[in-house]
């Protein structure tokens, strides 16, 4: 096919195409049938009765002149003149537009005509109306109506020619005459056939037609140009301006200006274009905004991210997915993940696919350098809007940190049970808040409950005796080491403990890590030693004790060998003088049993037990002993005592055998200078007692003028067996048993040299802070 004929019917095809989308052209046809079917009506009904009209106008002049016709040849043919009446027919048929003027008889002949050729013609009755006559014949009515004596048929010519027949009736005059062979039977005698012309009016209408045809192909043609201009100008033109801002905003211009003129219905719909623009351009922005920000999400989620098709190809994959497993294009997520050459046998991927709904786990494989990877998943279903699950997203945690985290954690918990369950000591782990066991060693099982696989969920409360439950919950949560304090075991057996709480973090719980040492044992050792050094020094103290004894035995002796005497004598004996003398014995007594009961108390074996004591008192309870004593040997006491000092919480007795040891060294310390001086004695020699009050502590400091404490020595004082006596004479424990005795009251002792150049030992007591009521007093 040429070119240019292809080029030609493409050009067609773009104008039929064209015109039939087109909305002037579809306006143009409907607006042009619904015009023509206007015209068409209009021309059809006005024509038809334009003819009908004409035509009845036609036939009733064409009827009036054949009234005319005969009315003008009565009277020639009342006379029977013939040429009158030939002269009269065609004088009118010279008229225009009358064809032709017949008189038929009753037979059809012609009688009288303008056209002489026909005279004497006989003609068939029914094709010129006469058979209405002849039908009704021998009595045919005297009025025939007009319609049926009229009759419209062709010319020769082609034009059509109207024909009027108008009976001769038999008028009487007629009959009576004559002239007239006519019998009076006869009604209608003959008939006049005037035939008139209707081609001027036939012209007519053919003209008026052409009229109405021009004039609705004209109203056509208006109304298109009318109609095409006003759609061009008023709605093509702003259709193309809204049309080209619609593709603006189509091509993201969401701001364009659409300005359409002045048309004023269709400026409201580029206005709200203009405004669906905007608010298109803002969603868009947000759109393009909320897209980034997923992207961004996407791409900076701190969790590996792919997208899979159905047959586990990647589509899409995050930063860090591609920084982990640096996949190629196309590659499949087994091969990314793994290096695998088809899917995994458990394709969490896959299950998601068959059922919609989400799966998780855990895997491994191996990285970019060959080290192995762990990492847990999870994976979800996207589906299209029809419900469909179009693509699979498997999201992945690197746990590698974490797995590598978990075996060193195993290992260290390893290390830690060994080592936790190999401390000597029990060890127990408790909930700050509850104090309940939430772990505890071997040692400490073996300790409290042997024979026990587990203590764990047991309050630590339960070890206290049910009487110091409340104050030891107060202690365990506020000291850091708590001493001699009272257990119990499952078995119900006694034991006394030291504790140290030490507050740590354990599986995410504030807990105590408390240690405890067993010190049953060395309490009951340290007891028979402390038994041990006060009979140690009852033997040192014999002596003197038992001039203490003597001296009120003395006066008893005397008084009783007195009344003895008066009595054997029979001597009278006065009443005064007798009361005095019962007296002295009764009071001697009581100072004689109160050195035995003190004795006594002294030399008994007791648990400590801290009260709330007077140290002034406990001083001068131990000089009770001494002081007569210290008179004897010629060693003077100098107290320097503060009054109304503050009182400390001790045990009154083992306090006492602290400063009885303490007064006994310092009285061997100057006897052996005195024996260091060739044992002559110096009355200047004393013991000095001075108690105070220093930074909020009780002081009390028991110094001597002997010749004082070596300084290479002083460190090694309070250690168990550590004397500087003589073989014999000392055994080595009572500075030591005093120096536990003064960390019992939770006390401090130590030891100097004095302003006099003699020993100096300093004891520190604080000052208690628990109220009145909760402390018991001596």
């Amino acid at each position: 096919m040429p070119a240019g004929s292809a080029g030609a019917k493409d050009i067609m095809a773009r104008v039929i195409s064209y015109i039939r989308c087109s909305l002037v052209f579809r306006l143009i046809i409907i607006v042009g049938l619904t015009v023509i079917l206007s015209i068409s009506l209009w021309a059809f009904f006005n024509i038809r009765n334009f003819k009908a009209q004409n035509m009845k106008a036609h036939i009733a002049s064409t009827d009036r002149l054949s009234n005319s016709i005969k009315l003008g040849t009565h009277y020639a043919m009342m006379l029977n003149s013939r040429d009158d009446i030939n002269q009269i027919i065609n004088n009118i048929a010279k008229q225009p537009e009358i064809e032709n003027i017949r008189i038929y008889n009753k037979y059809g002949q012609i009688k009288f005509t303008n056209q002489p050729h026909e005279m004497d013609q006989v003609i068939d009755i029914k094709a010129v109306a006469c058979d209405i006559c002849h039908k009704l014949d021998p009595a045919p009515p005297s009025d025939i109506p007009l319609f049926e004596r009229t009759r419209i048929f062709q010319s020769p010519e082609g034009h059509r020619l109207l024909g009027v027949i108008q009976p001769i009736y038999n008028d009487p005059g007629c009959s009576s005459s004559q002239c007239h062979f006519h019998s009076r039977d006869q009604t209608i005698l003959g008939a006049l056939d005037v035939v008139v012309s209707l081609k001027h009016t036939d012209q007519q209408v053919v003209k008026m037609e052409k009229g109405v045809f021009k004039l609705a192909v004209s109203t056509i043609l208006v109304t298109s140009v009318i109609i095409f201009f006003t759609i061009f100008f008023f709605v093509k033109k702003p259709i193309i301006k809204l049309v080209e801002g619609t593709r603006r905003i189509a091509r993201g211009d969401y701001e364009a200006d659409i300005d359409i003129g002045s048309a004023h219905e269709i400026r409201p719909l580029g206005e709200a274009i203009r405004q669906m623009g905007k608010k298109i351009g803002r969603h868009q922005a947000a759109l393009r905004k909320q897209k980034n920000e997923y992207q961004a999400l996407f791409e900076n989620a701190p969790c590996m991210i792919a997208v899979q098709d159905r047959h586990f190809q990647l589509l899409q994959y995050n930063r860090a997915f591609r920084e982990r497993f640096d996949p190629r294009p196309k590659d499949f997520c087994y091969t990314a993940y793994k290096g695998m050459d088809e899917k995994c046998p458990d394709c969490p991927v896959e299950k998601t696919f068959a059922d919609g709904r989400s799966h998780y786990g855990e895997a491994e494989g191996m990285g970019r350098q060959g080290q192995k990877k762990h990492w847990i998943f999870i994976t979800a279903p996207i589906m299209d809007e029809s419900g469909n699950i179009t693509a699979a997203m498997e999201m992945s945690i690197d746990i590698t940190r974490r797995r590598n985290l978990e075996k060193d954690l195993e290992k260290s918990e390893e290390k830690y049970h060994a080592i936790f369950n190999n401390i000597f000591n029990p060890v127990f782990v408790v909930d700050q808040q509850t104090l309940k066991i939430l772990d505890c060693n071997i040692k400490a099982m073996e300790l409290y409950h042997p024979g026990k696989a587990d203590m764990t969920g047991k309050l630590f409360t339960d070890f206290f005796p049910e009487d110091e439950q409340t104050a030891m919950v107060r202690q365990v949560k506020s000291q850091k080491e708590i001493s001699k304090v009272r257990h119990v075991k499952a078995d119900g057996q006694m034991i006394d403990v030291d504790m140290w709480v030490a507050p740590a973090r354990y599986s995410g719980q504030d807990v105590f890590l408390i240690t405890i040492n067993d010190i049953t044992r060395r309490l009951q050792t340290e007891q028979h030693l402390l038994h041990a050094s006060k009979m140690a020094t009852l033997g040192e103290m014999s002596t003197g004790i038992a001039h203490e004894l003597n001296q009120p035995l003395s006066v008893i002796k005397s008084s009783a060998s007195f009344c003895l005497k008066k009595i054997h004598k029979k001597e009278p004996l006065p009443e005064e003088i007798f009361n005095k003398l019962i007296g002295k014995i009764d009071t001697n007594v009581d100072r004689a049993e109160k050195i035995i009961q003190h004795m006594r108390q002294f030399a008994r074996k007791s648990d400590i037990k801290l009260v709330r004591t007077r140290i002034n008192d406990v001083l001068g309870q131990t000089f009770e002993m001494f002081n007569q004593q210290l008179k004897i040997r010629g060693i003077q006491v100098v107290w320097e005592k503060k009054e109304d000092l503050p009182d400390i919480l001790a045990d009154p007795d083992r306090l006492e055998q602290v400063f009885i040891n303490l007064v006994m060294n310092a009285k061997d310390a100057i006897e052996a200078k005195w024996e260091a001086q060739g044992g002559g004695k110096d009355q200047t020699d004393r013991i000095i007692i001075q108690t105070f009050v220093a930074d909020g502590n009780v002081v009390v400091k028991v110094r001597d003028t002997g010749p004082g404490i070596e300084k290479k020595i002083r460190d090694r004082l309070f250690e168990p067996f550590f004397t500087t006596k003589e073989v014999g004479r000392g055994t080595g424990l009572g500075l030591s048993i005093s120096y536990g005795i003064i960390k019992e009251c939770n006390g401090d002792i130590r030891a100097g040299r004095g302003q006099e150049g003699g020993a100096e030992f300093t004891l520190v007591f604080p000052v208690p802070e628990l109220p009145e009521d909760e402390i018991e007093y001596a």
